[in-house]
């Protein structure tokens, strides 16, 4: 039986705009184009939903609904550095990650020694991970598979864990409405209300064969869906190409000597996450991030395979050199060749 995790983080362009201006956490604000210029909402935290205001929704609409409604341009490249970081835990406990898109992904952990195989405790863990290391929060979702598991995260929103048992799969089906299906959407689930069908309860009345003359092809995915079935693999789009530890300090590290008295607490943490690879993963390059007080960052690299602490000083040196003020994250890594994946050949530093 497959353990399946659906991560979805909670409102994610607004979750990581209020993180970065908390002064932004009690109003209400969304994600999006200029209501002046046609724009539209891409995301909107909990406060701007009270009033109505929905992803998709026109930026209109959405200040009509909530004139106080402040809305953010997007900032893609913040978002994306939190997602590539969200991604990075994720790899930590499964390499069959199959991104969704910025803000989800599915995980396949049937076969993890984390947490002794425990799906549901690897999901807390990510999610206590993400919360501490990143400041934003996930909803999880596990169950046997991906139908399954994506509704589930979907279930304890926001900032929740909702888990399915082998065992509760078909009492949870069976009361779950037809609209929460992938691929029922207004105008089937309509057709489907013309024959008094509003659940999976309902929709097992029909056979295969009632249901394919009546939706086509859907109709196969109907009636497997409502008995709970999804034989579909969670697919890794690709493998990792860098593992990195960073953290973001609460209070700024003031000078360059409290970034280097914070290098060997980070080194043991990527030691260890490295421990967990296959041998499939050559280091070819190590690496030090630093995020200033003013949200500017860098990051030097250089040849290199072993974790040896003097040589992450001196990138740290490097680095914290280029700006010399108050450092607000402090990371360190290394990038990989994967020997799995069909390449030639690998150019090695003549020097290395």
């Amino acid at each position: 039986m497959k353990k399946i995790i659906h991560c979805d983080a909670d409102c994610f362009f607004a979750a990581v705009e209020m993180r970065d201006d908390p002064s932004l956490r009690s109003r209400p604000i969304a994600v999006g184009g200029n209501s002046d210029e046609r724009g539209v909402i891409s995301t909107c935290n909990y406060e701007a939903r009270y009033f109505g205001v929905r992803s998709a929704m026109s930026s209109v609409m959405a200040k009509k609904l909530c004139p106080d409604l402040l809305i953010l341009p997007h900032r893609m490249e913040v978002y994306k550095e939190a997602s590539v970081a969200m991604r990075h835990i994720f790899y930590d406990y499964s390499e069959l990650v199959e991104p969704l898109s910025l803000d989800e992904a599915y995980l396949d952990v049937s076969n993890s020694e984390c947490c002794s195989g425990s799906a549901t405790r690897i999901a807390e863990e990510i999610r206590m991970r993400i919360h501490d290391e990143l400041h934003l929060t996930v909803s999880a979702g596990v169950a046997p598979n991906k139908f399954l598991a994506k509704i589930a995260s979907d279930w304890n929103k926001p900032n929740g864990l909702f888990v399915i048992t082998p065992k509760a799969v078909d009492a949870f089906v069976l009361q779950l409405p037809v609209n929460k299906i992938f691929g029922v959407g207004k105008a089937t689930a309509a057709r489907l209300a013309e024959v008094n069908v509003k659940t999976c309860s309902d929709l097992r009345r029909f056979s295969i064969y009632e249901l394919k003359q009546r939706f086509g092809q859907l109709g196969l995915r109907l009636f497997e869906l409502c008995r709970g079935i999804d034989e579909r693999e969670v697919t890794a789009s690709r493998r990792r190409k860098s593992l990195s530890v960073e953290h973001t300090f609460p209070q700024d590290l003031p000078n360059l000597i409290s970034c280097l008295n914070r290098l060997p607490e980070l080194l043991q943490q990527l030691a260890s996450r490295l421990r967990r690879l296959d041998d499939d993963y050559l280091v070819v390059k190590i690496f030090v991030k630093i995020k200033f007080a003013d949200f500017s960052q860098t990051t030097i690299e250089r040849s290199g395979s072993r974790l040896v602490a003097v040589e992450y000083q001196q990138l740290c040196r490097d680095a914290y050199a280029r700006k010399e003020s108050p450092v607000r994250l402090l990371g360190v890594g290394v990038r990989f060749v994967d020997l799995r994946e069909d390449q030639p050949f690998y150019q090695l530093d003549l020097f290395g």
